[in-house]
């Protein structure tokens, strides 16, 4: 029980590329007891290492291997998404509670991290004409309590702020519960949500040293690899990024100072966009404690401890 008496049962480390999130969760993992499971994106698909920033040394502490999840889980060239993510977490967090370990979600892709957060329903449900012409003329106070008969633990307080919201909240949970097949019964998430704040030019200092060293790791013949293996060059200018560059680089339509400058230009603009969607979170309801990056591991993880309760 923490001091505003609040019991988390999630720790959640996000921020943008390059600031150390993958390390920070695997310390924290360590003082809890915990295990992570990673929010990105392209992280799942098996060889897409360098090029999506696995580093796999960040996940051991004090010689220990600290357990992960949802990584290397789908082979490159399927076409993961945020549905099968947020079904993948569901069974994960429950298998973590079931071992008493304590679950740190850890990654930057924002739309996974908010899905789980705020409980996204990723089913198309169509609207119902008929139970609208019902709730027509029903004030908001009468909409929330259909909505809470409905739904008994109400987490999501944006589907009662206005009369239009609450009515397709009820739409859908009334869908939900005529088609029980597409209801993922989500856990309950009470999650202590920490982000890693550095400067704007250390993050691109930071994002510059870690993309050539990636480069000299091997990160072209890793993508040179995956075209060997059968990928072909659209499939893997499909992730972005990286294996865009690094395959028009392959392919003789950039030159490697080209694919080094476009690549380090792209990889900073993805970085705002992800700071973009994470300031979109705060606004949309979302608390995030944010941490300044140039404190010691030892420093950030006391700082969360003390805000967690532990």
């Amino acid at each position: 029980m923490n001091k505003n008496n609040k019991t988390y049962n999630l720790i959640t480390i996000l921020g943008p590329t390059a600031t150390g999130k993958t390390g920070l969760a695997a310390h924290l993992a360590s003082k809890t007891n915990g295990e992570i499971i990673s929010a990105d994106s392209r992280q799942v698909y098996r060889g897409m290492d360098l090029g999506t920033g696995k580093d796999y040394s960040d996940y051991i502490v004090d010689g220990v291997e600290i357990p992960s999840h949802l990584v290397d889980i789908d082979d490159a060239g399927a076409h993961y998404n945020v549905y099968r993510f947020q079904t993948d977490f569901i069974r994960v967090f429950g298998e973590i509670q079931s071992r008493n370990k304590f679950p740190v979600l850890c990654g930057g892709s924002g739309l996974y991290i908010e899905a789980v957060l705020k409980n996204y329903r990723l089913i198309e449900v169509p609207p119902n004409l008929e139970l609208r012409k019902e709730l027509e003329g029903k004030n908001l106070e009468e909409l929330t309590e259909i909505l809470k008969n409905l739904k008994p633990k109400l987490h999501n307080h944006t589907d009662v702020e206005t009369d239009r919201r609450a009515i397709r909240a009820i739409e859908i949970e009334n869908y939900y519960a005529g088609n029980p097949q597409f209801d993922s019964s989500f856990p309950e998430i009470n999650s202590l949500n920490i982000g890693i704040d550095f400067d704007r030019e250390l993050r691109r200092q930071r994002i510059t040293n870690r993309l050539k060293q990636r480069l000299e790791e091997g990160m072209i013949d890793e993508a040179q690899r995956l075209i060997d293996s059968g990928l072909t060059p659209e499939q893997l200018i499909y992730y972005g990024l990286e294996y865009k560059f690094l395959t028009l680089h392959l392919t003789g339509k950039l030159t490697y100072d080209e694919m080094f400058r476009q690549l380090e230009i792209a990889i900073h603009q993805f970085a705002k966009r992800q700071m973009t969607w994470f300031r979109g979170m705060e606004k949309r309801g979302t608390k995030i404690h944010w941490i300044n990056g140039h404190l010691t591991m030892g420093e950030k993880v006391e700082k969360i401890l003390q805000l967690a309760g532990f």
